[in-house]
C-alpha cells in the first residue's frame, strides 16, 4: 500500500503531527472542557455575559424543553437562526438529546427553506422571528408542527434590547401561527421534565447538517460527525499555537457557516475563549466592536478585512490587543494580506494575517499558513492527522510538486456525506489505492515540495461572495422558470466589497423583447425564491450565448469577456 507523502511535517515547528481525538459528543467534549474554567464567559452578546456554568444550565434547560416536547435521538431539528445565545444554545442541546441539527439561513427565500426542511423532514424549528413569516408561508407543504420563535432582542441587555424595538422591533409585523412558541415559553414548558437529557452517541453519529453546493452546483445536505466537529476543534488550537484560555474572539461568522459555528464558536469554546458573538455584521461600525471588546482574535473573510481599511475612524486606533487574524471562506489576494498587515503593524498589533483553506465538506479549515513560515499565494500546509495530496482528477494519481492538478484531502473531519445523495457521496469521497477515502474538492491547485500548498481556481462553478456559496446552475433554474426566458447563464463577476457577485446573462423566447418590465419580472422571481446574497448584481440580455463543441454553454467566455471589459475600463481610467 502506497504511503502518503507528508513533505509539510518539516514546517510544523512545535505543531504535533498526530492527535488523540475523544470518542464523545460535541456536547460532552464542551462539558468536560468547561468544568476547567466554569467561571470564565463563554459568550458577549451587547454586553451581556454567561459563563461556562450558566451556559452548560442554559444548554440543559433548552434539552429539557426539547425532550419536553416530543423530541427523540436521532431527530432532525431545524435551527435558522443568526448568531444569538439561542442559536448556541439550541445548537448544544440537540447535540446533548442525540438529535441533529439542521442549520438554515435564516435570508433564505421560502421555498429553500421549504426545501431544507423537507429533505430532512425536520418537525420542529427554532427560528428567528425575521423569517416566521416565511416558515408559516411554506407551513402547509412541511411537516413542521412546533416553531419556536426568537427574537434578536430576547437575550440583550434592558438598555440595548428596547433601543432595537425602537428602531426596529416595532416595525415588525407577523401572521397568525398555531404552532409557534416564543422562546421563553418553550424554556418554561422543559421544567415538566425531570429525567436524564444526556444522549451518548456513537463518535461518528450525524450531529450537524450544513449546505454546499456539491458536485452537481444543487445545495446539499452535510452530514457532519460528532468526531468532525471535536477533531476541527483539537486541530485548530494545535496549529494556531497562537491561541489561550481567556481569548475573546470576535465571532461575527455566522453559525449556519461552518466556518462560524466549527471554529468561531466550537473551538473558541473548547479553547475556553470568549465567544463575542452579533446577529448581524455592521461595517460602518466594525470599529466600535473592536474598541469596545478588544478582541484577541478574529477570523473573517477577507472582505471582513477590506471593510477593517476602508473605515476611516479606524485612524489611531490600537489594536495590540489583536494576537491572531485568521482570513478563509475565500481566496486572499497577495496584496490584501500585505495591505492588512501593514495595518495591523501601524496600529500597534504583531499579527499577520494566516490564510487558511477549507470546504464544509470537513466542517471549514483544514489547511493554515504556519505561524512562522509564508509563502506568497500560498493558502498553507495540512493540519494534524489531516493528509492533502495533488491528483490527475481522470487518472487518480498524484501529480509532481509544482503541477497543476485537483486538491483532495482526507482526516477525521471530513463529512460521513452528503444528506440522501448516495451517488453525490461517492463522486465526491473516494477510496483510493492508498487505503485512505479522499474528499475531492472540486478545486485546481498545487503544493510544493515542502508541502504548500496554492490555490489556483474553482473546477466546479460555484461563486463565493462575502464567504457565501452561490450556485450558478440553481440560480439558472429559478430564472430560466420566468415563462418568457428561454435560457439563462449565471458567472460570478468581480465586486471591489464582497470579492464577487453573481451576475445572470438571459436570452429570451422568440417574439419577445428585452424591456424593463421583464428584467423586473425576473428580479423579483430571484428576489422571491433566492437567498438576498445570492441575488444577481447584474441583468444581462443578449440574443445567444457562446457554445462549446458539444452544444453547452461556455460559460468560461463569458467569465473572460468580463475580465477583458473589466481591463479595459482601468485602462480607459
Amino acid at each position: 500500500m502506497e504511503q502518503v507523502k507528508t513533505p509539510w511535517y518539516s514546517s510544523y515547528d512545535g505543531v504535533r503531527q498526530h492527535l488523540e481525538y475523544p470518542e464523545n459528543s460535541i456536547f460532552e467534549f464542551l462539558e468536560e472542557a468547561s468544568k476547567k474554567r466554569e467561571s470564565l464567559n463563554a459568550y458577549n452578546y451587547f454586553g451581556k455575559t454567561a459563563t461556562f456554568k450558566e451556559f452548560l444550565e442554559q444548554i440543559d434547560s433548552a434539552a429539557r424543553a426539547f425532550i419536553a416536547m416530543g423530541v427523540k435521538p436521532k431527530d432532525i431539528i431545524s435551527v435558522c437562526m443568526p448568531n444569538t445565545p439561542e442559536a448556541l444554545i439550541s445548537f448544544y442541546a440537540i447535540n446533548k438529546i442525540g438529535a441533529v441539527a439542521n442549520m438554515i439561513h435564516p435570508l433564505s427565500a421560502e421555498n429553500e427553506i421549504k426545501y431544507y426542511v423537507n429533505l430532512t423532514e425536520s418537525k420542529i424549528i427554532v427560528t428567528v422571528d425575521l423569517a416566521l413569516n416565511k416558515i408559516i408561508h411554506v407551513l402547509p407543504e412541511t411537516k413542521l408542527e412546533k416553531i419556536i420563535q426568537v427574537s434578536v432582542a430576547d437575550s440583550m441587555p434592558v438598555p440595548v434590547s428596547v433601543g432595537y424595538f425602537v428602531k426596529k422591533g416595532r416595525k415588525l409585523h407577523f401572521e397568525k401561527c398555531d404552532i409557534n412558541i416564543k422562546w421563553s415559553d418553550f424554556i418554561k414548558n422543559g421544567k415538566q421534565y425531570t429525567g436524564e437529557t444526556l444522549y451518548k452517541p456513537d463518535k461518528d453519529d450525524t450531529a450537524a447538517i450544513l449546505y454546499s453546493g456539491g458536485t452537481s452546483g444543487f445545495p446539499k445536505g452535510i452530514e457532519l460527525t460528532n468526531l468532525n466537529f471535536n477533531a476541527l476543534a483539537l486541530q485548530s488550537v494545535e496549529i494556531c499555537k497562537t491561541l489561550h484560555e481567556g481569548d475573546r474572539i470576535l465571532s461575527i461568522m455566522p453559525v449556519f457557516h461552518g466556518f462560524g459555528l466549527g471554529i468561531c464558536i466550537h473551538t473558541a469554546l473548547y479553547l475556553g475563549a470568549t465567544a463575542v458573538i452579533q446577529p448581524q455584521f455592521n461595517a460602518a461600525e466594525f470599529d466600535k466592536l473592536l474598541t469596545k471588546y478588544k478582541p484577541n482574535i478574529i477570523a473573517g473573510v477577507p472582505s471582513l478585512f477590506e471593510v477593517m481599511l476602508k473605515n476611516k475612524r479606524m485612524e489611531g486606533v490600537d489594536l495590540s490587543f489583536l494576537h491572531l487574524v485568521i482570513s478563509g471562506g475565500d481566496s486572499l489576494s497577495e496584496s490584501l494580506k500585505l495591505k492588512v498587515d501593514d495595518f495591523l503593524e501601524e496600529h500597534g498589533s504583531d499579527a499577520k494575517v494566516r490564510e487558511g483553506y477549507g470546504l464544509t465538506e470537513c466542517v471549514t479549515g483544514s489547511c493554515l499558513i504556519p505561524v512562522n513560515k509564508y509563502k506568497a499565494g500560498s493558502i498553507g500546509i495540512p493540519y494534524p492527522d489531516t493528509y492533502y495530496k495533488v491528483i490527475n482528477p481522470e487518472t487518480l494519481e498524484e501529480m509532481p510538486y509544482g503541477e497543476d492538478g485537483e486538491i483532495v484531502l482526507s482526516g477525521p473531519t471530513v463529512m460521513k456525506g452528503y444528506l440522501n445523495e448516495p451517488e453525490e457521496t461517492a463522486d465526491t469521497l473516494r477510496l483510493h489505492k492508498d487505503g485512505k477515502v479522499w474528499l475531492h474538492t472540486g478545486d485546481l491547485g498545487y503544493m510544493d515540495e515542502d508541502g504548500f500548498l496554492f490555490f489556483k481556481q474553482r473546477i466546479k462553478r460555484m461563486i463565493i461572495s462575502s464567504g457565501y456559496n452561490i450556485y450558478p446552475q440553481y440560480l439558472e433554474n429559478i430564472i430560466d422558470s420566468v415563462p418568457e426566458v428561454l435560457l439563462s447563464c449565471v458567472i460570478g463577476i468581480d465586486h471591489p466589497l464582497k470579492v464577487q457577485v453573481a451576475k445572470a446573462f438571459i436570452v429570451l423566447r422568440e417574439g419577445y423583447e428585452p424591456t424593463d418590465e421583464i428584467r423586473q419580472k425576473i428580479r423579483e422571481v430571484c428576489e422571491k425564491n433566492l437567498a438576498k446574497y445570492s441575488w444577481p448584481f447584474e441583468y444581462e440580455f443578449r440574443k445567444e450565448l457562446p457554445k462549446t463543441l458539444v452544444g453547452k454553454v461556455a460559460f468560461t467566455q463569458l467569465i473572460e469577456e468580463e475580465k477583458a471589459k473589466n481591463a479595459n475600463k482601468e485602462k480607459e481610467t
